[in-house]
């Protein structure tokens, strides 16, 4: 039977070994283990078979092999010993080794069974090795036992050290939590076997983070040890966990982690103004929506909890002013409700409140969580362009008002305290027809050309205010003009009306239907009447029924109609219309006598009417070129008389060739040397006709200006009237040549932007300027001298 035996090693462990029994037959044990040579014929072999499955019983038993992990000697190992029963100690047995680990970590000494281990063994890598034990005949190789395995285990020894394989770990826990809140819970493992002895029993400690944490020595969890932890005194905290084998025992092995625990925050501390008091300060001119400043509540809290909403609780500018919340940076923006106005109102106080929007009702002990600060806002003065009353105009004029009546007094006004004067004047790109005018200073609107409802029924211009002392203030105005419609068209036929009447025509036969178009607009709708005119009154020929819906008919009187008698008939039909004044106008109708069938289809009119306008007459050929003729002298004429106006319009070489250049040859009287131009003609033009003076261009226009202006505005000196009719009959004036254009200055001389640009006020100026060099320059300049020349006492010059 196998035996197996164990050895005390270095630690004096026992090796526990359990003798295995072989239960089988002695004669054929014998046999088979004597060693005999001789073999089995088949007749015993079949014999021994069936005696080996007729004696069903276990012939031995096999024990385990203990051996110590991480051993250091330099001598093998010894595991244990294998022994069979047959074995006599004379070396006729051989141990065989086989399986898992054998050759390799484990060996066997053939002769003695020794079995050892020849490498250092870990029980964390492999806990068990398998290995087969076989007994042979050393001189036969006959198996002496049945082969049978092992289990070699490998005893365990505290080498391993506890460890955090998840750490370094990271936590967090709502600062003022009350103590023993829980933060997180670390876990340490051990690798050596937890089934033999301590060497796998962990306790925990906390060796860094007092006293403001603890650790549960057998979970490992961690909690609050301190109460009123403030993330605003301290946010992060470090803390080193320890764990400990052996059950914490000393000699046992330890491996430590950190955990980073961070304070989250909590809405503990209430908002505040760091100042009680802002001054603050905005143009007028600042547009609504601008800001004007930014206010902000400091909280120490982060997050949500350092969220604010602001809002105005009272002041006198709640209804000019608006508070925002700028979410990214918790600030409070002051922006402009409604336009300011510095001569209105210069200052405004506010009083601006900041408050949390996120309460935690555990800390509304600390305080209200919400703070108010007050704003003074100042508003600054700028230099406002002028502003118009009303803001829009809209007038109604009627088209046949008379050039330069005032239509409408356009009113504007500088709204800062220093009130400038204001300069009126048009866009002309909102009147390109240059229809009206605006007076500079007054702001009365006028007529500058005459009105048609029927070529332009609306006009939108925009009317431009500037101040005097700063043309860069410019307001505008929109000035909505509609033409109101009078009854100034005669209603006319709608189109060319061309009838034909049939020889055979009987009486009272309708030959055409006329109807008559109006380009007015009267209220009550169009309506027109139909009447032969007082010439054809008594036609004998042909009558007219007016229809009373806006279309009449005309018929024949009488029948009997003969080409060759007379082949066209014109009647005249006189057309009126219903407006206040009638107006009325007489259309043709031109009425051809033609050939017809029995059923009053057109068969042939009379050829001449239409062959005449194709292939002329004779007659009517010499008579187009006579007209040419004398159109070629008329033009003729027109060059002559053309040549001749541009020769001097002064007789005198030496006196001014045009009426804006004036030459003297020597002192003059400035102003009121008016021998270039007499002004007295712009005032009444029935004087300047008594005026003859030798100038060729003068006398024309100033008859042909006075047969335009009405009477009553000379008389009553309406300048503007005048100048604005003339300036009309000018442009209308295809012939007039530019030099009789008259044109109007107003941005020259007092009043003006520009203001006078005479030198005669210069010497009251304080100019520190000489001008005693003006004596040498000789008797021309003698006047010049005495007006600029510094003089002594006595009057002479020095």
């Amino acid at each position: 039977m196998w035996t197996s035996g164990r050895m005390s090693n270095a630690k004096n462990l026992l090796g526990l070994g359990i003798s295995l029994y072989f239960w089988g037959l002695m004669d054929l044990t014998t046999t088979v283990l004597s060693g005999s040579a001789k073999p089995l014929t088949e007749g015993q072999e079949d014999n021994l078979s069936d005696k080996l499955h007729q004696r069903m019983k276990r012939s031995w038993v096999w024990n385990q092999f203990f051996v110590l992990e991480e051993y250091t000697g330099t001598d093998p190992l010894y595991v244990g010993k294998l022994h069979s029963d047959m074995d006599r100690g004379d070396g006729s047995i051989k141990y065989i080794l086989s399986g898992e680990g054998a050759g390799i970590v484990f060996t066997i000494d053939d002769t003695t069974g020794d079995i050892h281990a020849i490498q250092r063994l870990d029980r964390e890598e492999r806990s068990q090795y398998t290995l087969r034990a076989q007994a042979l005949d050393r001189r036969t190789g006959r198996p002496m036992e049945p082969e049978s395995e092992f289990i070699i285990k490998i005893q365990d020894i505290n080498d391993n050290e506890p460890k955090f394989l998840d750490g370094p770990y990271v936590a967090s826990v709502p600062e003022m939590s009350p103590v023993g809140t829980s933060v997180i819970q670390v876990t340490a493992t051990d690798a050596d076997d937890p089934t033999y002895g301590n060497s796998a029993r962990v306790v925990y400690s906390i060796l860094q983070g007092q006293p403001y944490f603890s650790v549960d020595s057998r979970t490992g969890l961690i909690r609050t040890a301190l109460m009123n932890m403030d993330r605003e005194a301290k946010e992060y905290y470090e803390v080193i966990i320890q764990a400990k084998d052996m059950g914490g025992q000393l000699g046992g092995l330890a491996g430590t982690t950190t955990v980073n625990i961070t304070l989250s925050d909590v809405n503990d501390n209430p908002p505040r103004f760091p100042q009680k008091h802002y001054q603050m300060s905005v143009l007028e001119s600042a547009p609504v929506s601008s800001t004007v400043g930014r206010v902000v509540a400091k909280d120490l809290d982060e997050g949500i909890n350092a969220e604010m909403k602001y809002s105005l609780v009272d002041g006198d500018g709640l209804d000019v002013f608006d508070i925002n919340t700028d979410p990214n940076y918790q600030v409070g923006i002051i922006t402009v409700r409604k336009p300011l106005s510095f001569e209105n109102k210069k200052s405004y106080t506010l009083k601006v409140e900041g408050a949390n929007p996120h309460l935690e009702m555990r800390f509304l002990n600390l305080g209200p969580f919400r703070d108010t600060t007050t704003v003074h806002i100042s508003v600054e003065d700028v230099d406002e362009p002028p502003v118009f009353e009303p803001s829009f105009y809209f007038v109604e004029v009627p088209e046949d008002v008379e050039i330069g009546t005032t239509i409408q007094i356009i009113s504007a006004k500088d709204p800062d305290v220093t009130n400038n004067s204001i300069r009126y004047s048009i866009d002309r790109s909102s009147d390109p027809g240059r229809f009206f005018y605006v007076d500079i200073t007054s702001g009365a609107l006028m007529t500058a050309r005459p009105l048609d409802r029927e070529d332009v029924s609306w006009h939108n211009i925009t009317v431009l205010a500037v101040e005097l002392n700063n043309p860069s203030q410019v307001g505008s105005v929109s000035v909505t003009v509609k033409v109101l419609d009078v009854n100034d068209n005669a209603p006319e036929f709608a189109r060319f009306y061309e009838a034909f009447v049939c020889e055979n025509a009987k009486a009272g036969q309708l030959i055409q239907t006329v109807s008559a178009v109006d380009r007015d607009d009267p209220q009550e709708g169009q309506h027109f009447y139909y009447s032969l005119a007082p010439e054809a009154a008594n036609n004998p020929n042909f009558t007219l029924r007016d229809n009373q819906d806006n279309t009449a008919w005309i018929l024949t009187r009488r029948s009997g109609f003969r080409q060759h008698e007379q082949n066209t008939f014109y009647l005249p039909i006189l057309i009126s219309d219903n407006g206040r004044p009638v107006l009325s106008s007489t259309g043709t109708l031109t009425v051809h006598v033609c050939s017809c069938d029995d059923d009053g289809m057109v068969m042939s009119c009379n050829a001449e009417a239409y062959v005449l306008p194709v292939s002329l007459s004779r007659g009517a050929l010499i008579a187009i070129l006579a007209c040419i003729f004398v159109l070629l002298v008329l033009v003729l004429l027109i060059l002559s008389m053309r040549r001749q106006r541009k020769q001097p319009y002064i007789i005198d070489e030496e006196e001014n060739i045009h009426e804006n250049i004036v030459r003297y040859d020597d002192e003059g009287g400035g102003e009121e040397d008016t021998e270039a131009f007499d002004i007295a003609a712009m005032w009444n033009p029935r004087e300047a006709q008594l005026v003859v003076k030798n100038r060729q261009d003068m006398l024309p226009e100033i008859e042909s200006l006075s047969r335009y202006v009405p009477q009553a505005c000379v008389m009553d000196n309406n300048v503007h009237n005048y100048v604005l009719a003339k300036l009309y009959e000018a442009d209308m004036d295809l012939w007039a040549p530019p030099f009789d254009s008259l044109q109007t200055y107003m941005f020259e001389g007092n009043g003006s932007v520009a203001e006078s640009l005479s030198s005669l006020q210069s010497v009251t100026t304080d100019s520190d300027q000489s001008y005693d060099y003006l004596t040498d320059w000789g008797p021309r300049f003698k006047k010049l001298a005495e007006m600029y020349g510094a003089t002594d006492s006595s009057g002479a010059l020095w």
